[in-house]
């Protein structure tokens, strides 16, 4: 069993009452939690970035487990292609700020915990701020610069960074927490992929329980940081595979040479993590780079219809172009697109699409590097299509 990591002048000021007793009972009898356990929880304070995929679980069972305040950070609204996995939300909630809805949520499963609303990017600029209060950070986040953003201000503030990501059929969960002898995100990943080479969610798909599996390992090791129980997965890295329903665990080791948490740091402060990895934004790292040209879906429609000659190139996979497409689109997926230039005319305004704009940006840079010189790309792909031009066409 390892030391709590809650503060124990705030502990001493948490008492459970009779509805407590009653409503941790199953914690209680818990040699492991007790009546002692119960008051780290109460006492404990969590922030939650992102209440995504990972975020929605997590923070739904860190509430029903009676962790007494949850902080939210999170500025989107509810998609209806969220709630296939995003289990804070409903049907009704569709169109709503997702902390509104959340908080609504977790209200309504323990009217007790107590919900801190961050409607922000966490950036640079906030994230210190935001964090202090707090015990711990679950970064739910799913992109790059954001979890090097956790990593780093945990490091700094010596709180412990539960981490979790998931792909398709696979995820995974470690505890960054160099203050507890562990490594950090660095260590593990020194550098980002290069910008476009690790597809989101919404190009690759993921399965609808896998990010509930992980969030809510991250939950797990959450409350037993703040018991003091068990062994947390610091220096670990925990691999899931649902498809071949296995565990697999790593070994981490801190690095000497991290520039964080290392022998000798260089980074004391928070950077420019955009410029870091690469991305231009945060939160929309599938928005195309200024390297390729862009038009909009409004202006393609307007093409179109006068007729002038173009080429439109539909670069996502077989599977995708059966759910929507434009008409007129030629598919050649990604993967293909190398070896079927040949079918692509040069003489004509070629326009690259995809889902969202970030594979078809890739593909349009293939093709500049072929020797194609009136290549576009499509901005926001047929999602955005769908949203200003033909909501006849489905989304996904």
């Amino acid at each position: 069993m390892s030391a709590s990591i809650i503060d124990e002048e705030r502990l001493s000021r948490i008492a459970l009452s009779a509805d407590d007793l009653t409503r941790y009972s199953r914690h209680l009898i818990l040699p492991e939690v007790s009546a002692a356990g119960q008051r780290r929880i109460r006492a404990a304070r969590v922030l939650c970035i992102g209440t995504g995929g990972l975020g929605a679980p997590a923070a739904l069972y860190l509430a029903a487990a009676g962790v007494g305040t949850i902080g939210l950070v999170d500025f989107d609204r509810v998609d209806l292609s969220n709630l296939q996995r995003q289990i804070l939300y409903g049907t009704d909630d569709v169109g709503r700020k997702k902390l509104e809805a959340a908080r609504a949520r977790i209200r309504d499963t323990n009217p007790g915990v107590e919900v801190v609303l961050h409607e922000c990017r966490f950036s640079s600029e906030n994230a210190q701020g935001i964090l202090a209060p707090y015990d711990l950070v679950i970064d739910g986040s799913d992109n790059f610069p954001t979890r090097y953003l956790s990593n780093d201000v945990c490091v700094f503030a010596r709180k412990p960074n539960i981490y979790g990501s998931v792909f398709r059929f696979e995820g995974q969960a470690s505890v960054f927490a160099p203050h507890l002898g562990g490594p950090c995100y660095r260590c593990l990943f020194p550098e980002p992929p290069p910008p476009g080479a690790a597809p989101s969610c919404a190009e690759a798909g993921v399965l609808g329980v896998l990010p509930g599996i992980v969030g809510l390992i991250q939950a797990t090791e959450a409350i037993k940081l703040i018991i003091g129980a068990g062994e947390a997965l610091v220096g670990r890295l925990l691999h899931f595979d649902a498809l071949k329903m296995k565990f697999r665990e790593f070994n981490l080791r801190r690095d000497p040479q991290c520039p964080v948490c290392g022998e000798n740091p260089t980074i004391f402060a928070p950077i420019d993590y955009e410029q870091f990895c690469g991305a231009r934004n945060f939160f929309d790292a599938e928005e195309p780079a200024d390297s390729v040209p862009s038009i909009s879906v409004v202006e393609l429609k307007r093409k179109m219809d006068s007729r002038e000659p173009l080429t439109l190139v539909d670069v996502r996979e077989p599977y995708e172009y059966e759910i929507a497409r434009i008409e007129g689109s030629k598919l050649i997926p990604l993967g293909e697109l190398e070896t079927r230039l040949d079918e692509i005319p040069r003489e004509r305004m070629i326009v690259m699409q995809c889902h969202s704009g970030m594979r078809s940006e890739r593909g349009a840079q293939l093709l500049q590097q072929a020797g194609f010189e009136n290549v576009y790309n499509l901005a926001g792909g047929i999602e955005a299509w769908s949203n200003e031009v033909d909501s006849a066409v489905p989304r996904y």
